[in-house]
Formats: C-alpha cells, sequence, structure tokens
C-alpha cells in the first residue's frame, strides 16, 4: 500500500460539496469536459483501475492526490454510476456540448420547412433517447422489445409535438418562428424522458441509506428523478435556443450575410455552442446527483419495511440520472 495518497479519500462522493450549487458547479464542469470524449479507451481502463484498486486499498507507487481525483472524474465521465458498463460514447455528458451544438444549431436554421423540421428533430430526438437511456437510473436492464418500444414512442410524440407546433406558427413573424425549435424541444423533452426511463416508473429505482445500503427500489423516487431531469434539460436547452436567434436575425439583415449566406449555419452552431458550454454543467448542478426524499414520500409498503429494519431513518437517497 505505497504511495503518496491517503486511504480515507471518499472518492465514491465528488471532489467538491454537493450541498453547495458552486460545488456541483464545479463538479460537472468537470465531468461534461467535451475534451473527455478524446480519451482512449486505454485511458479510461487505467482511470477504472486506478479506481477500483484505490476501493480495495491499493495505491499506485507515486499516485498523487490530483492524479488520483483526475483518474475518478474520468471514470465518472465514462462509466455508468449505478451499472459500471461503459457508457455509449454519444451519450456521456461530455459529448453533450459538440453534438448537441451541431444538432441545435441546424434545427434552428433549417426550420423552415416541413420536411427539415421533421429530419432535424427526428435527429434531435433520437439523439435525446440514447442520452436518455445511457443516462437513466438503477442497475435493471431494458430487454430490447422494452427499448425498442421506448424508442419509437418517444422520438415519434416528440416530433410529432415538433411538427404541431411548427404548424401553429406558419404566419407569425420571422423571429418568432425562429423559437418554435426551443418550443418543440422542451415539449418533447416532457414526453422523451419519461418515456425512455418508463421503466423506472413501472418498477422504481434503487434507493439507499446516506451510506449507501440498499433498502429497496421506489417508483416515487423515479418519478422525482425524472421530473428534476426534465427541468434541467429544458432549462439547458433554453440558452441556446433563445440567446442565437436574436442575434441571428439581426446578423442575416447586415451585407456580410446577405452575400455569403452559407455561413449561417456554422454561425448559428457556434453560438449555440459558446451557450452549451455554460449551460450543460449549470443545469446539471441544478439539483444533486446523488437526489433524496422524505421516508414518509416513499409507497407504503417500502416505507414499512425500512421503519421496520431502519426506524430512525427519515432519509434515504438514489441516483437521478442525468
Amino acid at each position: 500500500m505505497s504511495g503518496e495518497v491517503p486511504l480515507n479519500i471518499n472518492i465514491k462522493e465528488p471532489r467538491w460539496d454537493q450541498s453547495t450549487f458552486v460545488g456541483r458547479a464545479n463538479h460537472f464542469f468537470t465531468v461534461t469536459d467535451p475534451r473527455n470524449i478524446l480519451l482512449t479507451n486505454e485511458q479510461l481502463e487505467n482511470a477504472r483501475k486506478i479506481v477500483h484498486d484505490y476501493r480495495q486499498g491499493v495505491i499506485p507507487p507515486g499516485l498523487t492526490e490530483n492524479e488520483l481525483w483526475r483518474a475518478k472524474y474520468v471514470y465518472d465521465s465514462a462509466f455508468h454510476p449505478d451499472t459500471g458498463e461503459k457508457m455509449i460514447l454519444i451519450g456521456r455528458m461530455s459529448a453533450q456540448v459538440p453534438m448537441n451544438m451541431t444538432i441545435t444549431g441546424c434545427m434552428m436554421t433549417f426550420y423552415r420547412t416541413t420536411p427539415a423540421v421533421l429530419f432535424w428533430q427526428w435527429i434531435n430526438q433520437s439523439f435525446n433517447a440514447v442520452v436518455n437511456y445511457t443516462n437513466r437510473s438503477g442497475d435493471a436492464p431494458l430487454t430490447m422489445n422494452e427499448l425498442g418500444t421506448a424508442y419509437v414512442s418517444a422520438t415519434t410524440g416528440a416530433v410529432a409535438t415538433a411538427l404541431g407546433l411548427n404548424t401553429l406558427t406558419k404566419h407569425v413573424s420571422p423571429l418568432v418562428g425562429r423559437f418554435v425549435p426551443f418550443a418543440a424541444v422542451a415539449a418533447a423533452n416532457c414526453i422523451n424522458i419519461p418515456l425512455m426511463r418508463q421503466r423506472e416508473l413501472k418498477v422504481g429505482i434503487p434507493v439507499t441509506d446516506e451510506n449507501g445500503n440498499r433498502l429497496g427500489e421506489s417508483a416515487n423516487a423515479a418519478q422525482q428523478a425524472i421530473v428534476q431531469v426534465v427541468i434541467s434539460r429544458i432549462l439547458m436547452a433554453a440558452p441556446g435556443m433563445a440567446i442565437p436567434p436574436f442575434i441571428m436575425n439581426t446578423l442575416e439583415k447586415k451585407a456580410f450575410l446577405k452575400r455569403f449566406p452559407w455561413m449561417s449555419a456554422p454561425i448559428q452552431v457556434g453560438l449555440v455552442g459558446f451557450c452549451l458550454v455554460f449551460a450543460t454543467p449549470l443545469c446539471c448542478a441544478l439539483f444533486p446527483q446523488k437526489s433524496s426524499m422524505s421516508v414518509t414520500s416513499l409507497e407504503a409498503e417500502l416505507q414499512a419495511k425500512i421503519q421496520e429494519s431502519h426506524p430512525e431513518l427519515r432519509r434515504v437517497y438514489f441516483n437521478k440520472g442525468l
């Protein structure tokens, strides 16, 4: 057990205090860093080995505390907190900025025709379905049938909502029309996320005590988790879809974009990307990743079970997902 690092560092928890917004923001700025998607499999496996070894009391010679925390955050960025499985690359939170800036920028550039709206909303909701599945809470696997049904219902509902909103705003001003993609995304998130995580609503997600000891599964906890994720996702999309329309509406009246209209999409993507670099971690930080609720808010059967085995327990904890 040689090394420069003490064995009492709790790397199961984030480095920063998660009871404060600033602490959670620091945590998510690290987790959502887009540079994490450039890491090789060898680097990811090395980080996993360091984390797993440290949890077993084994410290590689010469490892520093900063290197341990760096390994922990590389591990957290690529491996699911409940299952420990390596997450799909584009579903990781570190892929949110590059993926969303491209898709959102195109949605806001090509919004004038129904085929364009249909195509980009389908791309966006397919991407969201991957993200929602990848960042689900709990460790119960979805069958291929359940996953397929969830994907079809989520994307169909979300795309239909987007097309409906697009039809309603045919006769409004161009500036108002630019906000249609945001309204569609907000409405679609309310459909896509619950449907992709519907199994959690049926069978519940694991709830634990403060020390991580599993107490059972709760659908009520799943409801709270999904509501918090929906709010975070809508607010995450807001700056990138609300600020660029004003800027683009002004720029399109200038000589530059009239002369080079093909620059509209790259500028839009760049503006959205700039907003998302800050909006993604800050909106992830709105609610603690390790969420909690009162024992009295759980299902009656689970309440009785907990009161019998842990009569002093007042709150339970769960991973809300992202």
